[in-house]
Formats: structure tokens, sequence, C-alpha cells
């Protein structure tokens, strides 16, 4: 499905005529309550956050909104998740940039619990930017392990390393393929995530604009893309494995006519299971359309309209292939990731050496040299996939390639926490000049520790990235310009021309 923006809908909603006019009437029959489902249409959507589990816990992220003034709802059926007021802008909050929340729809979130997840599996992700999808999947697993993302575009594929960074994800090797024609020499997985792309029907209530594109003739044309992308992975998947497919779109010519063809020419190599989540209201899939019988089980997918959760719209099915089918004999050989630990080895001892980290912090990772620029960090039992080729293993974390070398902010959000030394705490005006890339002067106490040169940078204890202590008097922001659109909860906004927030996903 298609990555929206993170921050509050400005777009004029639907209205009862547009609809009315649309081809979502063909609709109308299916739905409980069309006069909800309108409704719904017309008001903006309030845009969810979820805690990242490695930083802080939902009550402690709903705390520290609640001292800034952001009011956020708890959502029962999601437990690490909070709804904001429709006006929020989550890119633009210090604790977003500091990678202490993620943006994603509530209905987006459905598809990874629905995989049954567990530490010790090896999961792909097969449509993964923006990436959303792939931090839950990374976190349900431990952080640990083997996850594959994967993307058909490079541009998307950025966006989604992007996220994964500051978010601190270093389970995951990323891959640019067209997932119909993912090779079966890259072995066979645990757990599949299929989120195909689609028409989108369902993000009308933040992109309202599409309303005229949308009909059967769209959705015929992207069923046969959708189609072999789910027969791809019923292949990947390992006998005793679970599928998720979901797309953000109401057409049956997307969701259960793909599924039914799908079921028919696997017959009893692949089971459809029943979906169901606590406190998650939805519609039975359709066992018929437009006079077309269809798969009895297809029942029990979920449908679930913009009315019945106050969400956008979603359609998900959970398969599973059964464990006495026979497997993929080509199997999985890991990649070694490349790197001399020799080489290695004394940029490490310096890292650890400037900024006071534990003696033991690089037994708990696998260190390699991925490019010229410097060293990737990943979980210490992450086995990238053979085939495709990885575009990056983990995280890039320290940047060799300049003098002196210095921690990406991704690095300095994953391991700054345990800084000891080198390192300064912001106010909250210190603070929001940092995300806009200013300088700006210490306070004395501030140098009194004789921090000069790079120093982790972090407020509240929570770290935004590096900086420079000019022994001149001034502390130079090493933040992102990709990322400075971030600002503080305190309203500062970017201008016209300034670099976006980081891309968040559904």
């Amino acid at each position: 499905m298609t990555d929206r923006s993170p921050r509050g809908s400005a777009a004029a909603s639907c209205t009862p005529a547009q609809i009315a006019a649309s081809a979502l009437t063909r609709y109308r029959d299916l739905i409980d309550d069309w006069d909800a489902f309108v409704a719904a249409l017309g008001r903006p959507l309030a845009p969810c956050i979820w805690a990242n589990p490695t930083r802080i816990s939902v009550a402690g992220l709903a705390a520290l909104l609640a001292e800034e003034g952001v009011a956020a709802e708890p959502l029962a059926a999601l437990p690490g998740a909070l709804r904001l007021a429709p006006e929020a802008r989550t890119g633009q909050h210090w604790w977003y940039c500091a990678g202490l929340a993620h943006a994603q729809e509530l209905v987006s979130q459905l598809p990874a619990l629905l995989l049954d997840l567990a530490p010790g599996q090896r999961v792909l992700d097969m449509c993964a930017a923006p990436g959303g999808k792939t931090a839950q999947i990374a976190f349900a697993l431990g952080n640990r392990g083997t996850l594959v993302a994967n993307d058909i575009s490079s541009d998307r594929i950025k966006a989604l390393q992007g996220n994964l960074d500051r978010l601190g994800v270093i389970n995951v090797s990323t891959t640019c393929k067209d997932a119909s024609n993912w090779p079966l020499r890259g072995g066979q997985f645990d757990r599949i995530l299929l989120d195909a792309p689609c028409s989108s029907e369902g993000t009308l209530r933040r992109t309202p604009s599409l309303l005229g594109r949308l009909g059967p003739e769209n959705a015929a044309r992207l069923a046969p893309k959708q189609r072999l992308l789910l027969e791809k992975a019923v292949r990947l998947l390992r006998p005793g494995g679970r599928l998720v497919y979901s797309t953000c779109t109401f057409a049956p010519e997307e969701n259960e006519l793909v599924l039914d063809a799908v079921l028919a020419a696997a017959g009893e190599g692949l089971r459809l299971l029943p979906a169901a989540l606590p406190g998650i209201r939805c519609a039975p899939g359709l066992t018929e359309w437009q006079g077309r019988a269809l798969d009895p089980r297809l029942a029990g997918c979920m449908r679930i309209w913009p009315h019945h959760n106050d969400s956008g719209g979603f359609f998900i099915a959970v398969l599973e292939k059964p464990a006495e089918v026979a497997a993929n004999r080509q199997g999985h050989v890991p990649v070694t990731p490349p790197g001399d630990p020799a080489e290695i080895a004394p940029w490490l001892e310096g890292v650890a050496s400037r900024y006071g980290l534990p003696e033991d912090i690089w037994a708990r990772y696998r260190v390699h040299r991925q490019t010229k620029r410097g060293l990737h960090l990943s979980a210490a039992d992450h086995c990238p996939p053979r085939a495709p080729r990885p575009e990056a293993s983990g995280l890039f974390f320290h940047r060799t390639n300049v003098r002196p070398p210095k921690p990406t902010t991704a690095g300095a959000l994953l391991l700054g926490r345990e800084a000891s030394a080198h390192r300064i705490e912001l106010d909250a005006e210190q603070r929001d000049r940092y995300l806009r890339r200013e300088t700006f002067a210490p306070h004395p106490e501030q140098l009194a520790a004789g921090a000069y040169g790079q120093v982790v940078a972090s407020y509240r204890g929570h770290v935004l990235g590096m900086a420079v202590v000019h022994r001149s008097g001034v502390v130079e922001s090493l933040f992102p310009s990709r990322w400075s659109g971030c600002t503080a909860a305190s309203g500062g906004q970017p201008s016209a021309t300034s670099p976006q927030p980081p891309a968040t996903s559904n």
C-alpha cells in the first residue's frame, strides 16, 4: 500500500455529494451503515503513534505528551499505541525526531499483530517501504534475528532505512527487488507480510483527492500483480509458516478475488485462517461478488470500514501453509557480512573510549564494514540473505571516511544512551535550536566537564544526535539536514523550503 504523511490532514474532506457521485456507491450493499460510512469519510483522520519499546514505555510517552500539552488517547486494542488529535503534526516534535515514537495509522498496525511473531523466526516484509510495519515486526522479534524488508523502489528503500535508523532497528536487511520475482534461492521464511500495492481506497480520509480516480478499472489493473505477489509469497513460505495478505482498499477485485484464485490453485497446500483481533470491529470477507460465488472460507477475512473504528479502511487475510507440505530444497545459506575484525577493532575501541561506553557493548552486536563510508551494526544473530543482495544490513552507525571520525545520528540514538563521557544535556530552547541546525551558546555548567569536540546531545536524558562543542564557545548542531523539519512541540514550524521530517508510514 501507499505511504502517507505523518502530519494532520489539511486537505478538504470528501463530501456526501462527492461520495454519491463516485465509484464507492458500488459498495453500498456491502456496508452495514452507509450514512455512518459517508460521515466517517467526511471527518479528518486522527494520527496514531506507538511507543518505541527499546526507548520508552507507552505510559512514559503518554506522560511526556501530557506535559507538553499534546492530547493523546490510549487505544485499548493496541496496547502500545496512542491516538492524537486530527491536527497533530507528529513529525515536528522532538520526541519523534529522537525515535521515541513512530506515526502509523491504526488499521495499518493490525497486519503485524496477526503474524503471530516470536523471536527466532525468519521473516520477510515483501513490500515494506516506508517501514512502519517493518519496525513493528522488528521489535516483536526483540530487535534480534533476521527480518528482510524488501521494496521495488530504491527511493522508498531510502525512506524505509531512514525510519529504521531513527528507531534503532538493527535486525533488518533491506533489499530492492520486484517481490514477485524474489529468488527462491534466498530461502523460505517462517512469517511473511504482503501488504500489497493497491488502489488505496481506504486512505480517502487522508487523501480525499483520490476519490475521482477510483473505480473497478483501476482495481482490475492492479489485481494481476497482486496475485503474482501472493503466489510468490506462498512459495517462499516455510511449511507450518504464516502469511498475512493486506491492502488498504475496499475493492473485492484486489482482495477476495485475488485470494479466491490463489486458494483454488494451491488446493490442500494452503489454508485460510479466521482473522480477528480483540477490540477491533470488522465485517467478514465476501463469499460472493457480482453473482460470482467465492470460497466460503473467505468469510474469515477482516474487512474494516472507516466507521467501524474511526479509522481508515483495510482488508486482512491470514494464510498458513500446512506443515506436511514439501519444503524448498534450496533452503537458506546465510551470508557473513564483510569486514576484517582486526581493521574494525581500533575504530570500536576509539568510540567506546571517547564516549565512555560499557566494556561489553560490542559483544551484543555484529559490526561490519558494508561500504567505504564506515561501519554498520546489526544484531549478533542477524543473517542477511544470499539473494537478492541486500542494499544494507543493520544500521550505519560510525562514519570513518571523515576526520575526525564520528558516530552517525542513528548511531548516537542507538548507543548514546549508554554514553558516560562527551555528552551534553540541552535545555528546551537549545533543543529547538539544535533540531533546526542552528549554532547556539552553551551554559557555563555545560562546559564544566570540559567536553569539547564531538559530543552526544540529549534532552531530558533522551539522545537527539551529535553536536560539536567548539572552544570558541558555541555548539554546532550535526542534526541531519534531511531531518531538520523536526521542531519542538512548543510550536516551531519549518519554512516552506526546509527539508521535511523523516517519512512515516501507514
